[in-house]
């Protein structure tokens, strides 16, 4: 009989209990896939047994490879240079053409009937990325009050058209004070200035400077002068994909925007001047060098205003603003360079005209 605590074996023998988990346990490490335990002397428990990171540090560096790791969804002033699941330049390019078409003519077809009517158009779209750039920054516990911002909104476009600049800057003045009045009221001082910065930002981007359309509008020429600033940056961005596609190798801010490229850059300035030449002439019967130059203006600022698009979104780190238009993303992913446009273009063609 076997004695207490032994396990009778397959071949008739016994073994000790004792030795059983000793058993089970070698048997165990024999397993396959059983990976080994650094020894003490080992590089790996050395690096194990010395590393002293702070969870601070942990988190602050997980963090910062994580904003790394956001793909930013750039405007295509400057071109994009790399492949994606969309396609070589990162857009679904059909639904993006689509998308262009059906606003196009949008705008054409308000424009050229009635000029309020296009007014509407603008306020409703300037509306919605302001929604959605107030939605984007919640993300980061920053409060900016929508109300008071989408309230002014009407006043400083409506005053720009039918009053002028003069009505633009003191309804402008007018909204940032009850904007940051607003935000006091909450009776939240925790974040105040933080807040009250954002607040104007976006009072300011796109609020104000969507004001300058109807400046460009209001004189008898105004169709002609809104069609040029549209022109000029729609051909920054096709010039600059096209560009970016085909010959796109040197980065132009790759901390900020990696997929914009020199030869993007190259390619949107040549489609803004041949094109603000071609129009300046033809439609408001100015010289060619004005349009040239009011091209490499506009291709300056299209770029700039894709750029602080962009360093938002990374801040944030959001790929879009929104979701809205197929192909583009958010309606405030389109507005980016055209807002940034408005003003140098609206400047150039008042010194041009007298």
């Amino acid at each position: 009989m076997p004695p207490e605590g032994a396990v009778p074996t397959a071949g008739g023998g016994t073994r000790g209990g004792a030795a059983a988990p000793d058993a089970v346990k070698t048997a165990a490490d024999g397993l396959p896939g059983k990976a080994e335990s650094p020894s003490a002397g080992s590089p790996s428990a050395l690096a194990t047994s010395t590393s002293t990171e702070s969870p601070e540090a942990a988190d602050a560096r997980s963090g910062k490879r994580a904003a790394e790791a956001v793909p930013v969804s750039d405007g295509s002033a400057s071109g994009r240079s790399d492949a994606r699941s969309g396609g070589r330049a990162g857009r679904n390019l059909p639904a993006a053409i689509a998308v262009g078409v059906g606003l196009g003519a949008l705008v054409v077809g308000t424009l050229y009937t009635v000029k309020s009517l296009f007014l509407i158009v603008v306020l409703a779209a300037v509306g919605i990325g302001v929604t959605e750039l107030v939605k984007a920054l919640s993300t980061k516990d920053i409060r900016v009050p929508l109300v008071p911002v989408l309230a002014g909104m009407p006043v400083m476009l409506a005053g720009a058209y039918w009053g002028g600049p003069g009505w633009l800057v003191g309804a402008f003045a007018v909204t940032v004070f009850v904007v940051l009045g607003w935000r006091m009221l909450r009776g939240e001082q925790q974040g105040y200035v933080r807040d009250a910065a954002a607040s104007v930002l976006v009072t300011v981007y796109p609020t104000m400077l969507a004001g300058f359309v109807g400046l460009l509008l209001a004189p008898d020429d105004g169709r002609e002068r809104v069609v040029i600033f549209i022109a000029v940056t729609i051909a920054s961005d096709i010039g600059g994909y096209v560009a970016g596609v085909l010959f796109g190798k040197h980065k132009m801010a790759p901390a900020i925007s990696p997929k914009k490229t020199w030869e993007g850059f190259t390619g949107s300035a040549l489609a803004c001047m041949v094109i603000g030449g071609w129009l300046v002439t033809w439609l408001l019967d100015g010289a060619l060098w004005q349009g040239v130059l009011l091209g490499a203006v506009a291709v300056v600022f299209a770029t700039l205003g894709d750029l602080i698009e962009s360093v938002i979104k990374r801040d944030l780190g959001l790929k879009d603003l929104g979701t809205l238009l197929p192909g583009h993303g958010g309606l405030m992913d389109r507005l980016d360079s055209l807002v940034a446009t408005l003003v140098p273009v609206w400047v150039l063609l008042a010194l041009f005209t007298g």
